[in-house]
Formats: structure tokens, sequence, C-alpha cells
């Protein structure tokens, strides 16, 4: 059977509910999983209004409840009235619900009830005012679950996967704190990640950090001391790691479909080219978690909030991909 998935509204200033009142009235959850949403039914009816769309919303207590051949069912929280809400703008509260709503939907992942999690955009402003003092969700998801192995942030653009070493840091802090452990690491979370998604054996394309891949050390040694090392000792475990390539040209090779995945050494180096081809279609995965989690990589779009136009692609293929890391294989 199709996994269940638990759907979130994401931050209610923003265009989640809109997003997800469309997919639902699209019929387009149901083609990769069971849904279910979770949130307030306030903030869905608020989603319909945007989205000028309208279809049965069936209200349950719990996930055992729910009758998947009926209308979409929401776990009704009961916690966030948007009657007098602005759009587009900054609000604690909603920033608190939503992320109150995150902890609701990772308890019924850790007790069995949904096997993954797709998000709807949230503001990390409004998170960490509304009392969620973290870098970002991912650290709550760590927290949540008492996960000290290898974790991270992947994104995806329509078939290409990306992964970074280092994350959020600033750039004078990048070449100090790679090595050959956590390049590895990263390697193989990437590996782990996709496999998890039904790719057979991915082949794992690793950028350079330094101009033209270093020159053979004319332009800096991170290359031969500590990537090139790394990748044959992912080879070594039957993990088809490629490179190191000069940052500047690995993505022309990836578009082209030369690598599944694109591993780079810092935030950037990834963020900058998959953007630029599709900031409105990218996805983010938690990669590493013993769950599916994952969310459309736009964000909260306060600019087009409550104006109908938001466009669905990047959270369908969220739902897509949570679905594949859950064992559906449609």
């Amino acid at each position: 059977m199709k996994p269940i998935l638990g759907i979130t509204l994401g931050e209610a200033t923003g265009i989640g509910p809109e997003l997800i009142a469309k997919l639902i009235s699209n019929n387009r959850l149901a083609l990769y999983c069971r849904p279910v949403i979770i949130g307030d039914a306030r903030v869905l009816e608020l989603g319909k209004k945007i989205a000028g769309v309208d279809f049965p919303v069936n209200i349950v207590d719990n996930v055992s409840a729910i009758d998947w051949d009926g209308p979409i069912s929401i776990l009704d929280q009961k916690n966030f009235d948007p009657t007098h809400l602005k759009m587009g703008e900054i609000n604690v509260d909603s920033g608190r619900v939503t992320g109150d709503t995150l902890v609701t939907a990772l308890r019924l992942l850790d007790e069995g009830a949904i096997q993954g999690m797709v998000f709807a955009p949230l503001n990390k402003q409004a998170f960490i005012l509304g009392g969620y003092d973290y870098e970002d969700e991912h650290a709550l998801f760590r927290e949540f679950f008492k996960w000290d192995k290898p974790a991270g942030i992947m994104n995806v653009l329509d078939k290409l996967w990306t992964f970074r070493v280092t994350c959020h840091i600033p750039i004078s802090e990048v070449a100090s704190s790679l090595n050959k452990e956590n390049i590895l690491s990263a390697i193989k979370l990437a590996d782990g990640t996709l496999r998890l998604a039904g790719y057979e054996r991915p082949r794992i394309g690793v950028a350079a950090l330094n101009p033209h891949s270093g020159e053979g050390g004319l332009c800096g040694r991170e290359e031969l001391d500590i990537i090139l090392p790394a990748i044959e000792s992912a080879r070594a475990e039957d993990i088809e790691a490629l490179g190191p390539f000069s940052a500047d040209t690995i993505f022309i090779a990836a578009f082209k479909g030369a690598y599944d995945a694109v591993l780079t050494m810092y935030h950037d180096q990834g963020q900058i080219a998959t953007k630029l081809i599709g900031f409105d279609i990218g996805v983010t995965v938690a990669a590493g978690l013993p769950y599916p989690i994952t969310t459309p990589e736009h964000g909260t779009a306060f600019d087009i909030a409550g104006k109908g136009v938001a466009k669905t692609d990047a959270t369908e293929k969220a739902i897509e991909i949570a679905a594949r890391m859950a064992g559906w294989r449609g």
C-alpha cells in the first residue's frame, strides 16, 4: 500500500495553506501516498479561500480513524485562528504554532502512525520568535529523535540531488572545517539517502574546493590531501564517488545527467547553481534521519502570499520524494 504521509500546512502567513489546498483540490496527493493533513482546520479553510478551490474535509482525532476512501482528513490541532491574520508578514503566534505542529508530526512518526512527513514552508524568523530557539527546523528534528548519527540537508532539483559537507558557516571557516572524515561521511550519507529513494547505485560527483580543482597543488592542496583520499575510501566501500571536479564545471556535467548527486564543499557551491536553474521547483530533504522528511525549497514567499498564484510543483515533488523514501515505487 502507499505510505501514510503527514502533511503540515506550514506558516499561515505564507503560501503553505494555499499550496496544500491546491494539491488536495487537484487530487495530486493520492498519486503518491495516503495523506493526512496536520494543522488547524481554519487555516486549511483559509488556504482554500486563497486558492479559490473547495472540497470536503473530514476532521479526525487520530490517524487510525481515517477512511482512506473518503474525503481528505485533517488532524485538527485547533491551535490557530487566522481570522485577523495579515498575509506576508512575520507573525510570532503563527511561528509558534508552526513549530508545535512540526512536533506533533514528529511524534506521530515516532509512534509509527505515519511513515513520512512533508512540511509546507515555514519562516525561520517566526519559528525562532515563536519559541523554537534552533539554528533551523532540522536541528529540532535531530534533538527530537535524539539523533547523534550523521544527518544533513540534501536538495533535489528534478532528478539531480545535491549535498554539502559544510552548511551554514562563514566562508572564512570552510577550509579549516574540511577533513577526510567529514567528506567521507557526507559521501556515505548522500549514497545511503539516494538508495533509500530507489537508486540502486547512485553516481556521486564530488566538487573541489579550490579553483580549477587546485591545479595539482599550485592553488591549494585540499583536493590532494583530503578530498581525493575521501573519494578513494568511498570507492573502496563500493560507493560510486567521482572527482574531485572543479566547482565551476561540475554542474554543467551534472545537469546533463553525468551524476545522480553532487557533493559540494560548502553551501553556495551548490545552492547558486541549483537555485539559478530552478528556484521554485527544488526540494529539501532531511537526510540521514530515521524517517523521510521533506519540504519545498522555495520558502514562504511572503511577496505573493494571499494572492492565489503560488505554484505547487516543488510541494508535489517533495511529497513524491517522501513517498519514495518511505518505500513507494510507483
